[in-house]
């Protein structure tokens, strides 16, 4: 299901930590990496050959990292415009999954997402792994690190009911079948929607949900999971969801990019924006079919 990936790379120290998590993904059965570097048209304008020369050495030790982890790899330098050549690629590939980097807190406070990054998830067609980097000041001097323990040990599973949080949980089935890890599932009913007309039957609603979401949990007890915890708390789902990633029980979050009602040539919804934008923790964004 995820066995040929697409890793994004700028060639920078920072994607060389993204890189080193890559090697996570051999537990769901990935063997072929594309590492790709986009020169951005609209950048480099005839400088992309002696860019692209200089660039080489170390995308190969990039590479190279990939291999000794296990994974057949090829390297791609196209010119272009990012998204859109990363998509092309994992057309050409048949990819069933693309890799990216993306800043956390920056030093001066504020959360990037990255532009490059931010494209991609906005115009992905394939689930997206987001791995979270972080600029670490240290004696004097700054380091960066990526968070990646181990994806699949615990995983954070919101979901809103719709068709794009069914089609998510079809991957959670097959992570849970190669890893045997824990999930959490997690279904906040949302205060906004529900307090002003609503509240009278948040025990009905409260009832139905985690009736819907036990259900969930024996599918996944029957694909092998550790344990399963069901959870239906009330409230913001992105605040809730955000409480969650930032303590240190999970290791991954993996979610629909859109819920009910969703726009089809957006990628992310806006609970999914803002987890890519604020979650500490490597997210697995499963687009909706379309």
């Amino acid at each position: 299901m995820l066995s040929n990936i697409i890793v994004a790379t700028d060639g920078s120290e920072a994607s060389e930590r993204m890189i080193e998590c890559v090697h996570g993904l051999a537990r769901v059965g990935s063997q072929q990496a594309t590492l790709i570097h986009v020169f951005n048209v609209r950048d480099v304008g005839g400088l992309y050959g002696s860019l692209r020369e200089f660039m080489l050495p170390k995308l190969e030790k990039q590479a190279s990292v990939l291999r000794e982890a296990g994974f057949k790899v090829d390297v791609q330098t196209p010119l272009g415009i990012p998204f859109y050549e990363i998509n092309r690629v994992a057309r050409e590939r048949s990819a069933a999954l693309v890799v990216v980097g993306s800043l956390g807190a920056s030093l001066v406070g504020d959360v990037l997402l990255g532009s490059t990054a931010h494209s991609v998830l906005q115009n992905a067609q394939l689930p997206t792994l987001l791995i979270r980097l972080q600029i670490i000041q240290e004696n004097g001097g700054q380091r960066c690190q990526a968070a990646c323990q181990d994806f699949f040990q615990n995983i954070l599973f919101p979901t809103d009911f719709s068709d794009n949080a069914e089609h998510a949980f079809l991957y959670l089935e097959h992570v849970v079948r190669e890893t045997k890890g824990e999930v959490t599932l997690l279904h906040v009913q949302d205060q906004a929607k529900i307090e002003r007309h609503l509240k009278h039957r948040l025990e009905e609603f409260n009832k139905i949900d985690t009736e819907r979401l036990e259900g969930m949990k024996l599918r996944l007890e029957r694909c092998g999971a550790a344990s399963v915890e069901v959870e239906v708390p009330y409230g913001s789902p992105t605040e809730i969801i955000l409480e969650r990633a930032r303590g240190t029980r999970f290791s991954l979050i993996l979610m629909g990019s859109q819920g009910r009602g969703f726009i089809r040539e957006v990628f992310l919804g806006s609970v999914a924006n803002n987890i890519a934008r604020l979650a500490p923790l490597p997210v697995l964004f499963v687009p909706a079919v379309r």
